[in-house]
């Protein structure tokens, strides 16, 4: 592949970024981002066979973004394990409010289940990272499940708030109290 292939799909993804931010996931047809890129609509076929490798692409930036934050919110490592995990649900969940379009194509099954797209190495290294603080917060248990079951938690918060339902339930005008009952569920109360 030559600069200006690499040019033009690295294009291509970059539309498909602002199409996703911009009307969701549902709005990432190849012909729409062809069209928004300036292409024939055949041309993303020339860099990516199938839809699911062009929405991909597109996904594995969003895993890639979210991973930065994480990063930037967790810092250097040296907090306690229970301030990292709390920086990285409050992470979590406002990436997953403030890009709602992306947080829904991020973890599309069909997306993920394509295990020879790649986008399990992007999202994967997220989890592990996960599971470490967890391993390290509560010594002895299975940090893989526990992270698990704290990632499910965290991912139904951020539906559930993204829907209006847990504002409405809980009458909390902030997901915070939220997410610091689901590490004291998984945690342990102030551990």
């Amino acid at each position: 592949m030559d600069a200006s292939d690499t040019g033009l799909r690295a294009r291509l993804v970059d539309v498909g970024v602002e199409l996703v931010a911009l009307e969701g996931a549902q709005a990432l047809t190849l012909r729409e981002i062809a069209r928004r890129a300036g292409v024939s609509h055949g041309a993303p076929r020339r860099y990516f066979p199938t839809h699911l490798e062009l929405l991909s692409a597109i996904a594995r930036r969003g895993f890639a973004e979210l991973a930065a934050q994480v990063a930037t919110a967790t810092g250097d490592g040296t907090a306690p394990p229970r301030e990292q995990l709390t920086a990285l649900g409050r992470c979590y969940l406002r990436f997953a409010l403030d890009h709602r379009g992306m947080y829904e194509l991020m973890f599309r099954h069909d997306l993920l289940e394509s295990g020879h797209l790649g986008l399990r190495g992007t999202s994967l290294p997220l989890f592990d990272g996960l599971v470490e603080l967890v391993g390290r917060a509560r010594p002895g248990a299975d940090a893989r499940i526990v992270a698990g079951a704290l990632w499910a938690n965290l991912h139904g918060i951020a539906q559930l708030w993204g829907w209006g339902s847990l504002q409405l339930a809980t009458g909390a005008d902030d997901f915070t109290p939220l997410l610091s009952s689901a590490l004291d569920a998984h945690l342990g109360a102030g551990s």
